[in-house]
């Protein structure tokens, strides 16, 4: 038996002696975040309540539930095993994630709270004609939640089935199912205000995890971080090239195209994605709206700068080939890194073990409740309430609607991420990010900052890159034609790239300035001024 699988052997053999710990932690997170949840139900009488927990949570106390939304699986468990594997190239993930939320602070924060209501649709429908934009709207925030749902569900899966010790098919689509079944009854009982305070315990203990292994890690290295990135790279096998760029990247210029086509993706994807936009609607003005994003811009740099200790301590401590044993994408680094930090036989290195999993488990089902509401809110307000009943639904009226689509949401979820199980699901989180920063982010800013867009613009511009983003992943390595694809067994792929984003993104912009300048419909200039005004004053601002 090699050495990584027989380390692999003793981490899961510690998960089987302390299982019941692992799932007392887990017990108490789930009892303890129902708890919230039902409390905030009962906080919860009107729509204003359910979509935006009433407007009334502080900028602070935003800017920790926005940590807590963007802090995904991806984030804590996909950087750590990306560093961990292919060090400097692995943090650039971190960068991308990090400056995205410029963006979404110079360009989008402060006027979509101004400009909107409960959801992006709000915003697009005030200058154009409510019924297409809206369903537009609606049908693209559904596919971003959807994928990214998906993601986070099968992530969910893969990590509970290595605690757990669960092998089975069945099993793993047990737990799927759970995680489905929890997020339905946050969102449906707590809305927006239960949804909110789980997600603040959740960055809580997001944080304060990653603060105390990142503290064990440098405490190991005596606080020599020089120390440290040396014996990463000495024990990855890779050497200098560890520490340098071009390790995953820099084969040839087709990567360097890829990595280009991530970037733009991640940076731009972020001030599109729609369980992050209805963040901005939950504080009471604009400006504690552009301070919650500077609120998240320091936890979440916090947190992304202590990725260095996750990722590079993970390949300092551990094998390569114990972390690719595990998981072949390293998604379970920062898990090995706590067993390994603490002792693999020691009762110390199981709780860590345990408390970091719990985290992560945490994690997964606060951003799966945040993106279900997301959705099951544009469905309500925007189809439900604007479409199919023309403006006539009365607010009781759309919050059951909301409830119900929750309900379906869910089940879809639940198929969906049984069907992923065993899939790569670093594919599906590109695609929610391609999706939204191809179809949401061109449309939004061309909205708020150009007086001709027009509602054919608007048609094209989300469904154009919509498609094409949709299309090329489709198309790509990421699902066919390779061995870490979705289906490695055949090949339909045509597009080289894994990520669209260099193409689909300025297809975007391209199609909603095309279907503009290609439109007969007069743009109403009247409804564009008081846009702009509100936008840039947050005067009339619900």
């Amino acid at each position: 038996m090699s050495p990584a699988i027989t380390h692999v052997t003793l981490a899961a053999n510690e998960a089987s002696e302390h299982r019941p710990l692992i799932i007392t932690l887990f017990a108490l997170f789930v009892v303890a975040t129902l708890g919230i949840t039902v409390w905030a139900g009962r906080q919860t009488k009107d729509a204003a309540d359910f979509y935006a927990g009433g407007r009334q949570f502080s900028a602070f106390q935003n800017g920790l539930a926005v940590s807590g939304d963007y802090m995904s699986a991806a984030s804590f468990l996909g950087i750590a095993g990306a560093i961990a594997l292919f060090g400097y190239d692995g943090f650039l993930y971190s960068i991308g994630f990090l400056v995205a939320w410029l963006v979404a602070l110079l360009l989008v924060a402060e006027p979509l709270r101004n400009s909107g209501r409960y959801t992006m649709g709000d915003v697009l429908a005030y200058r154009m004609r409510q019924r297409p934009v809206r369903t537009a709207a609606g049908t693209s925030t559904i596919v971003v939640s959807i994928f990214y749902l998906l993601a986070q569900m099968a992530g969910a899966g893969v990590l509970v089935s290595l605690l757990l010790g669960i092998t089975s098919d069945a099993g793993k689509i047990l737990i799927v199912a759970l995680v489905g079944v929890l997020m339905i009854v946050y969102v449906s009982i707590g809305g927006m205000k239960g949804t909110t305070w789980v997600q603040m315990v959740k960055a809580v203990l997001l944080i304060g995890g990653t603060i105390l292994i990142t503290f064990l890690v440098l405490l190991k290295f005596n606080f020599n971080i020089s120390d440290l990135l040396g014996k990463a790279a000495e024990n990855s096998g890779k050497g200098d090239a560890f520490l340098e760029p071009g390790l995953q990247y820099g084969a040839d210029n087709l990567t360097k195209l890829d990595f280009l086509s991530l970037g733009i993706a991640l940076v731009l994807g972020t001030a599109g994605l729609p369980h992050i936009l209805i963040r901005f609607y939950t504080v009471p003005n604009a400006k504690a709206a552009r301070k919650s994003v500077n609120w998240a811009i320091g936890i979440i740099g916090g947190f992304y700068l202590m990725t260095i200790a996750l990722g590079f301590g993970a390949a300092a401590l551990i094998s390569q080939e114990e972390i690719i044993e595990s998981n072949p994408s390293g998604n379970t680094a920062a898990p090995l890194l706590a067993l390994h930090i603490g002792g693999v036989d020691s009762a110390w290195g199981a709780i860590l073990l345990a408390t970091i999993s719990a985290v992560a488990f945490a994690t997964i089902l606060a951003v799966v409740a945040g993106l279900t509401l997301a959705s099951s809110s544009s469905f309500a307000h925007d189809i439900y309430a604007n479409v199919i009943r023309k403006g006539k639904a009365t607010e009781k009226e759309e919050m059951r609607a909301a409830r119900w689509a929750t309900v379906l949401i869910g089940i879809v979820s639940v198929a969906l991420g049984a069907l992923a199980r065993d899939l790569n699901v670093a594919g599906l989180v590109a695609l929610a990010f391609a999706v939204a920063a191809s179809a949401n982010l061109p449309t939004i800013l061309y909205s708020l900052f150009w007086k001709r867009f027009t509602t054919q613009g608007a048609l094209w511009s989300i469904y154009g890159g919509l498609i094409v983003a949709v299309g090329l992943v489709l198309f790509s390595p990421v699902v066919s034609g390779d061995p870490k694809a979705m289906f490695p067994d055949v090949d339909f792929a045509w597009f080289p790239l894994k990520n669209p984003g260099i193409i689909s993104i300025p297809f975007g912009f391209l199609m909603g300035w095309l279907g503009t300048v290609l439109s007969k419909e007069e743009p109403d200039a009247k409804k564009y001024a008081e846009l702009e005004v509100r936008s840039l004053t947050g005067t009339g601002a619900h």
